[in-house]
């Protein structure tokens, strides 16, 4: 009886890891932001999440991305970030991860991959300060 019980709690533990580190299912920006971009640039977008102190640089404000740009979201380039198909030069040797790829590869559907990108980018959006 025992090594069935000590083989159970093998089978609950190795499961409840699994679900931990399992990739969301998720395709709202918001929460996309809160699980990918939260660590390093904080809840509030403005670059101090609790990982930011670990990086060579502090992370972006992505609260400013509309002012640095004329006061306009550059859609076009922040696509382009998201995707990996812009490097950015702050990012050295891609400290930040490109999210373009774990997208698309959560699902055999690609669509979902691109939903999720473009809600993480109208979520950037609606984070810029007015």
């Amino acid at each position: 009886m025992s090594r069935f019980i000590q083989f159970f709690v093998a089978i609950l533990v190795v499961a409840i890891c699994a679900a931990a580190t399992r990739p969301t299912t998720a395709i709202d920006g918001k929460t996309l932001f809160r699980q990918y971009c939260a660590a390093c640039h904080g809840v509030d977008g403005k670059g101090a999440g609790p990982a930011a102190t670990a990086l060579k640089q502090t992370p972006t404000d992505l609260t400013a991305i509309s002012r640095q740009h004329n006061g306009r979201f550059p859609d076009d380039k922040m696509l382009r970030v998201l995707n990996g198909d812009e490097p950015i030069a702050s990012h050295g040797n891609r400290e930040m991860p490109v999210w373009g790829p774990l997208f698309y590869g959560m699902s055999n559907n690609l669509n979902l991959g691109q939903l999720r990108i473009h809600a993480l980018l109208d979520y950037l959006e609606s984070l810029q300060a007015k």
